[in-house]
């Protein structure tokens, strides 16, 4: 590594995790959403020349050591560059489940046709939660890829961590297309009546809000009254609010008025 390079690594890069829990952690995110959410996407100039270096030099890491590599996959993490995918797709077969599940989450960012088959292997097959969990999501990057089945699988029966994220791909799966968007949500309502996980079924009714107005009305109906059912009956706080907060956010006045009338009953505060 040359003196620039050795800069650039003590201003920030050298510095991210390269312990195995601590970087599971790091990319395995726990909430609902996507784990790059808090990445900036409005970049000055500045901030475009400091990426295009971050770059280059992440370039050099994944031809390196494991510690190294591992840098290079976070910064893959975090941005786009074609480059990186020559790199990133043999990386799926590594021993390490970290570095599988790092590549996994760098071709989620970095989306590449070429992987779906990998992808679909690991969620399926692979031994370790957190690679299956990190697939999930990224599968959510690729909708025209044929995803919907496996992530409906995986959201029936994987553990909870996974079946999170399966349900937030879902949504992503089903918004591209119309026949995507009815059995994603015919799965989101039977998980959200059987997953006994409430950040599951809470996720389950954020996807569902997201579908909501690409269905036709039969199934608007239907998610209206089983979200006010789970409103009502959910044993969960959380899930309680998280249903009252999707319905809410729903374009249907008759559905504003069905909770005005609950408050008015004192059934809702």
């Amino acid at each position: 590594m040359n003196d620039a390079d050795q800069k650039l690594s003590k201003e920030g890069l050298a510095n991210l995790a390269i312990d195995p829990d601590l970087l599971a952690r790091e990319l395995a995110a726990q909430l609902a959403g996507d784990p790059l959410d808090e990445i900036e996407l409005d970049k000055t100039d500045e901030d475009l020349v400091n990426s295009s270096k971050e770059c280059d030099l992440a370039l050099k890491w994944l031809q390196s050591g494991n510690e190294e590599r591992l840098q290079g996959l976070r910064v893959f993490c975090e941005h786009r560059d074609p480059r990186a995918l020559p790199f990133l797709v043999p990386l799926l077969d590594e021993p390490s489940p970290v570095v599988r599940m790092s590549a996994v989450y760098a071709l989620g960012r970095n989306p590449c046709p070429r992987a779906i088959d990998l992808l679909l292997h690991l969620l399926r097959f692979d031994s370790n939660a957190y690679v299956r969990k990190a697939t999930a999501w990224s599968l959510g990057n690729y909708p025209d890829a044929p995803v919907l089945k496996p992530l409906i699988n995986a959201l029936k029966q994987d553990v909870a961590a996974v079946r999170l994220w399966a349900s937030s791909s879902l949504a992503e799966v089903g918004l591209n297309t119309a026949e995507s968007s009815l059995p994603a949500a015919n799965q989101l309502l039977e998980s959200l009546e059987v997953d006994g996980e409430p950040i599951v079924r809470s996720n389950c009714i954020w996807s569902l809000g997201r579908l909501y107005n690409l269905l036709e009305e039969e199934m608007k109906i239907h998610i209206e009254e089983t979200l006010i059912s789970v409103l009502l009956n959910d044993r969960e706080p959380s899930v309680r609010y998280e249903s009252r907060t999707v319905l809410e956010q729903l374009d249907n006045p008759e559905v504003h008025k069905k909770l005005q009338s609950l408050i008015d009953d004192g059934q809702l505060v």
